[in-house]
């Protein structure tokens, strides 16, 4: 099951005690203090693993709780410091304060580790209070407490290009016939529920392309699913906008798009986008000029079924990417 929020409870470890000894030996009667120091709690971390793809791991586990430090001993001996715990998640997790929403971490990049929460300091032990007033200091320093949080986590999908359209686009029809990706396609609304992520190559060089669940109006205002649709093209760099030619009003539905998001995020209204006319198999493409599109707006016309023009829209697809800095490989 695709899980892209989930709520996790975590917490750091507290300190150990600091000892209260003194040296015991049989030709020291009176020895000084030698009580060690409590060690450190351990540290909450967040790492972005590559083999994942989805929250449900975290969702289910639901609890991340570090390993307190143990307390010192006689001797000096200081106490072992608390165990850390590290919370893999897939790249694109952004980590928020459950109460204040503030965003603790962004793992934006695969391998991206990140504490979360430090772990409490231990406490010193009485070896440390010894002075020339206090010869024999009966007393050690508790250890620091750890810290406990409620997490929120937000999976946002890492692609450069994303797919953009209303349902039955034929975004999904389109990625599978760009990429070795193969979603669900059906003749039929929301057919795509979730991101999916295929990978265009193109010589040495790849793209990775997601193919975002159909947006229907409102969608920035959170109709039908739509700001948990919306928020997996924030980090594309280039957008495709997606729209069938057998479409009742192209140039409608484009302006609808942009609408979207622009509402949704004014940042999105500036992301660098291409134009996609699918199914160019069932109805001829328009002129551009009809289409009220921004100037220099690149239009590709394509049938992913009849693979029909697939190979102008791969070019053009690179050549806004690399304009846009988003390309990877050789």
């Amino acid at each position: 099951m695709f899980t892209d929020e989930a709520e996790i409870e975590i917490a750091s470890g507290s300190g150990g005690r600091g000892a209260v000894s003194f040296r015991r030996e049989k030709y020291v009667p009176r020895g000084g203090p030698d009580g060690g120091d409590g060690g450190k709690g351990g540290d909450v971390y967040a790492v972005a693993k590559a083999n994942l793809s989805t929250l449900a791991g975290a969702k289910m586990k639901r609890r991340f709780f570090a390993q307190n430090g143990r307390p010192g001993k006689g001797r000096n001996r200081h106490g072992a410091a608390g165990t850390d715990v590290a919370i893999e998640l897939p790249p694109g997790t952004v980590l928020r304060d459950g109460a204040t929403g503030e965003v603790l971490a962004d793992l934006a990049r695969v391998g991206q580790r990140v504490q979360i929460l430090a772990g409490g300091r231990g406490g010193k032990g009485n070896a440390h209070f010894t002075s020339s007033r206090m010869r024999t200091p009966r007393f050690s320093q508790a250890g620091e407490a750890g810290t406990e949080l409620r997490v929120h986590l937000e999976l946002r999908s890492i692609a450069d290009i994303g797919l953009v359209g209303k349902p039955n686009a034929g975004k999904s029809t389109l990625l599978a016939a760009l990429t070795a990706a193969r979603p669900k396609i059906g003749a039929y609304p929301f057919t795509t529920l979730q991101p999916n992520l295929g990978v265009l190559r193109r010589g040495d060089a790849d793209l990775v392309v997601a193919d975002i669940p159909g947006l229907i109006e409102g969608a920035s205002r959170g109709a039908g699913l739509g700001h948990r649709f919306l928020r997996h093209v924030q980090r594309t760099a280039l957008l495709a906008l997606v729209v069938p030619l057998d479409s009742h009003d192209i140039a409608a539905e484009l302006r609808s798009l942009r609408a979207e998001l622009a509402h949704y995020s004014p940042e999105l209204a500036d992301r660098r986008h291409v134009v996609v006319l699918t199914k160019l198999d069932l109805a001829a493409a328009p002129p551009q000029d009809s289409l009220d599109l921004p100037a220099h707006t690149a239009v590709v016309a394509v049938s992913a079924a009849a693979h029909t023009g697939l190979d102008r829209l791969v070019a053009t697809l690179f050549a806004q990417a690399t304009a846009a800095g988003r390309t990877s490989g050789a």
